[in-house]
């Protein structure tokens, strides 16, 4: 009777051991599932984080040049002219280029929508469209006004040789400005007391936080008169006698684009497609414009304007707006 129970009792912990062990080993097999599934999600989470990164540091625009049948090239300047936009004349230039250089072009179209902004970005992308036209004599280059073509705008225009609007665009804006303010009276009322320290008479040109010194301004203004110059020669030679003469045509006006072929600073109405279609006489249009990376866009030209802003106190850049 005994040996029959410690028998039995022996069986039971036996059975009792391999339940365990089957638990166990059921929950090492769920573990191990669960960590290959945990592996695999964090494995494609990885890729897709990679393929997002490269879609967000690639191009915008694939590479279109190396056409092959013959066509229209445009290429666009749209919004601020900067350093670090879209139309900087890094990006407008190798555009231009890669346009010219095409065996299929057989016409550009420069389509402006800009309002300004840097005369030196917008002098580079002129005389660059001035030097293709020499290099490139067979092939034609037509500016287009959209909806705003104004001061840098124009600027590049008119190294076109010829320059379309839209009736109602809007054109001109010949002329120089640089924005600051004065905080004297304000910080005076606060009883905040200014502490500038600088090595040289005139570093702390046209602080704003000090009242504007007669001197200084006339340094100024001969700085944006002189620029002011720059622009209109440039404005003259690239549209010859086709200009009227008329003071306010340089007075940093605007005009709608009806009103510019009057003034000359237009040659005549006509969209991109029209003067790609009836100007050009090729319907077909490649577009070359540069579209800067996202990722360009973020860090680009970060460092040089901190720079200039510790530099001068303010952001006193000159523009053509």
């Amino acid at each position: 009777m005994n040996e029959s129970n410690s028998s039995s009792n022996f069986s039971g912990d036996e059975r009792w051991a391999r339940d365990v062990l089957t638990k166990l080993a059921f929950a090492a097999v769920t573990e191990q599932r669960r960590a290959r599934r945990w592996g695999i999600f964090f494995k494609l989470l990885f890729f897709a984080y990679l393929v997002g990164l490269l879609v967000l540091a690639w191009p915008e625009n694939l590479d279109t040049a190396g056409s092959v049948k013959r066509h229209t090239a445009l290429v666009r300047v749209d919004g601020l002219i900067s350093g670090s936009t879209e139309a900087s004349a890094k990006n407008v230039i190798e555009a231009l280029r890669k346009a010219f250089k095409d065996k299929n072009t057989i016409g550009v179209v420069v389509e402006i929508n800009s309002p300004g902004g840097s005369p030196v970005q917008a002098g580079e992308i002129y005389d660059e469209i001035r030097k293709l036209r020499q290099q490139y004599p067979k092939i034609p280059v037509h500016a287009v006004a959209s909806d705003v073509c104004a001061s840098g705008g124009y600027y590049i225009a008119a190294a076109a040789q010829n320059i379309y609007a839209n009736k109602a665009s809007i054109v001109g804006s010949i002329g120089v400005r640089m924005d600051s303010f004065g905080f004297t009276d304000a910080i005076a009322k606060l009883g905040i007391e200014r502490r500038a320290y600088t090595a040289g008479t005139n570093k702390d040109f046209l602080d704003p936080f000090k009242p504007a010194d007669p001197e200084e301004v006339k340094h100024l203004q001969g700085m944006l008169d002189a620029i002011h110059q720059q622009f209109i020669a440039a404005v003259k030679q690239g549209r010859g006698e086709r200009l009227k003469d008329d003071p306010a045509v340089f007075s940093g006006l605007m005009w709608t684009g009806e009103q510019s072929v009057g003034l000359g600073l237009v040659d005549a109405l006509g969209s991109s497609r029209y003067v790609a279609e009836e100007v050009i006489g090729e319907k077909t249009v490649v577009d070359y414009t540069k579209r800067t990376r996202w990722l360009d866009r973020l860090f680009d030209g970060t460092e040089a304007s901190a720079m200039l802003v510790k530099l001068l106190g303010w952001d006193g850049t000159a523009q053509w707006r």
